[in-house]
């Protein structure tokens, strides 16, 4: 795709985009970050990304906008670049907690509008974005689409779920690496040096995953072809849960939902 693209807000999550867009054979130079800071942005300028701290001169030079600041800029952010929309653009947030509805509030246009919920292993081309917005809109929506399935993969879902995406999708991501560090934790009590444990522990969850990938089994399935009667397996796995092991993982879910949703 020859669309230039500005992202306004080169935290994590703008610079993960812009690296993963990068990785996938992107131009540089049809690429703009934005930042206050953008001393902090000189690993992608030196790649031929584009950087700069004019989110308005961002905004005339692309046909995308993907909005990535904080949610409490998010409004003034919108205000300040509404004067330089044009019918030719397409807003992208990935913004939490900050509605379709409430970006058309904030700008004077009226141009596709969509909200994407990335994490940030978008930046090796791993991400699980949930994309919600117009999908009749077909020229708009499958350039919204291509940006992210290039970068992993997508899955429409309607908005009321977005928050929901943001905690199982991209808090997942925390939830699952510290499930990692335990695992590597516990691989060191029982012998392992800490570089080799991670390495196992790594792999190991890499490999659960594409099982359940490319067999489309439930999780339960592919547990019960690893637990034989009074084996090692099935030991660990009850005393995990005599433990709380996914009791206390859904309360997890459950809290960071509510503490978006409050």
């Amino acid at each position: 795709m020859d669309s230039k693209i500005a992202i306004l807000g080169g935290g994590n999550l703008g610079q993960a985009i812009a690296s993963g867009l990068l990785n996938d054979g992107f131009k540089p130079s049809n690429i703009t970050v934005t930042r206050h800071k953008i001393e902090r942005l000189e690993h992608l300028k030196s790649k031929g990304v584009h950087v700069t701290s004019n989110n308005v001169g961002a905004v005339s030079n692309a046909e995308i906008i993907i909005v990535a600041v904080k949610p409490y800029n998010i409004a003034e952010i919108l205000e300040e670049i509404s004067t330089a929309l044009t019918e030719n653009h397409i807003i992208i947030s990935v913004v939490s907690d900050f509605s379709i509805q409430e970006i058309y509030k904030s700008i004077s246009e009226d141009v596709p509008v969509y909200r994407a919920m990335p994490n940030t292993a978008i930046a090796v081309q791993n991400s699980m974005t949930c994309i919600a917005g117009d999908s009749n809109n077909t020229e708009a929506y499958t350039k919204v689409e291509s940006i992210f399935s290039s970068l992993g993969e997508t899955i429409l879902i309607k908005e009321d779920l977005m928050d929901a995406a943001t905690v199982l999708g991209a808090c997942g991501i925390a939830f699952i690496l510290r499930f990692m560090r335990a695992m590597t934790q516990g691989g060191i009590e029982i012998g392992f040096d800490a570089v080799t444990a991670s390495k196992i522990a790594t792999q190991t969850v890499k490999g659960a995953s594409e099982l359940l990938i490319q067999n489309g089994n439930h999780p339960e399935a592919e547990i019960d072809k690893v637990t034989t009667p009074k084996g090692c397996t099935i030991a660990g796995l009850n005393e995990m849960e005599h433990q709380g092991f996914s009791a206390a993982l859904i309360k997890g879910i459950k809290t960071s939902f509510e503490s978006i949703t409050k």
